[in-house]
């Protein structure tokens, strides 16, 4: 009797344990579903708020377009949106009464790609290096402090991995790059990179340098002949007054030096939008490349490239 009462114990001990595991795993994974469903979820509408607010920066641009000739740090696009809640922005709808949703948090900001040293300027249309551009690279990189066979390596680089697009690829061509970041395929070391970055970018085509929104050690590398502290001049003017010509740009340069055109200009057409959002615990950010088009190919804003970011947790 004893045995047979131990036996039933140990038994029902078992299937209690098994009954409970059982029950442990169910509830995991329904859980894990929820979760699941839930970030899937936050990552459409945070697709959705930010297909919107990528809209919103293309409208700006296009109404920009249609009212000026220059573009400068002093108009409405270059102001960035401060992190605001999106409940605000739908306070003004009338008709929206969803109350109810998880609270979002939206920011960005629209930069003029143009303010940047364009490296697509340093191989022609032949695919050969433009030694007239080579050596604006050649100052941009002593200004940014970067060793000094950056230039010799980048151009010889970016050549190569252009060329190897052509019917006759070789195997043995770099990957040609498409952002600032991939410049490591051609052997530049990420601290290099890093320093590059502020004063370069990577446009579809050949680019000039706008004189209203570029730091001075673009300007250096865009003008022959600038120094610092002449390019330090041309900002502080432009602050005051932006410029609205070419011929306002030369005027305030020595009398041995003169901006060229197709190298300096005063209007933009391709553009940098960054957006960020948070929603509940989840950020999500995205980076575009927006080229605005001429009245001759429709006046429109025209994404070229869109970069979203995984959703992460921010740290605490």
């Amino acid at each position: 009797m004893r045995r047979e009462r131990g036996a039933a114990l140990l038994l029902a001990m078992l299937i209690l344990t098994l009954v409970a595991t059982l029950a442990a795993g169910m509830a995991w994974q329904q859980t894990r579903a929820v979760q699941i469903e839930a970030a899937e979820r936050a990552s459409v509408q945070a697709g959705w708020i930010l297909d919107a607010s990528l809209d919103w920066a293309r409208l700006i641009l296009r109404e920009d377009g249609r009212t000026g000739s220059t573009d400068h740090l002093g108009e409405p696009w270059a102001t960035p949106l401060a992190e605001a809640r999106l409940s605000s922005f739908l306070a003004a709808d009338r008709d929206n009464t969803d109350t109810g949703g998880p609270e979002a948090f939206i920011s960005g900001a629209i930069a003029d790609a143009q303010a940047k040293y364009n490296l697509r300027n340093v191989v022609d249309s032949e695919g050969k290096i433009s030694q007239v551009e080579l050596k604006a690279l050649q100052r941009l990189c002593e200004a940014a402090g970067v060793p000094t066979d950056t230039p010799a390596r980048l151009s010889q680089g970016l050549a190569a991995a252009w060329a190897g697009q052509s019917a006759d690829e070789r195997a043995d061509a770099p990957l040609a790059p498409r952002r600032v970041a991939d410049l490591v395929w051609l052997g530049l070391d990420a601290a290099t990179v890093a320093r590059l970055s502020p004063y370069v970018t990577l446009l579809p085509s050949q680019t000039p340098v706008n004189a209203n929104t570029a730091a001075r050690e673009v300007l250096v590398a865009a003008i022959d002949g600038l120094d610092l502290g002449s390019a330090e001049r041309l900002v502080q003017a432009r602050q005051r007054s932006p410029f609205d010509s070419l011929e306002a740009v030369n005027a305030l340069l020595p009398q041995d030096v003169k901006a060229s055109e197709g190298r300096v200009a005063v209007r933009t057409s391709f553009f940098e939008v960054r957006g960020r959002l948070r929603l509940e615990e989840r950020v999500i950010e995205e980076e575009s490349l927006v080229e605005r088009r001429s009245a001759d190919q429709g006046r429109g804003v025209v994404t070229l490239r869109r970069e979203r970011h995984p959703l992460h947790i921010p740290q605490q």
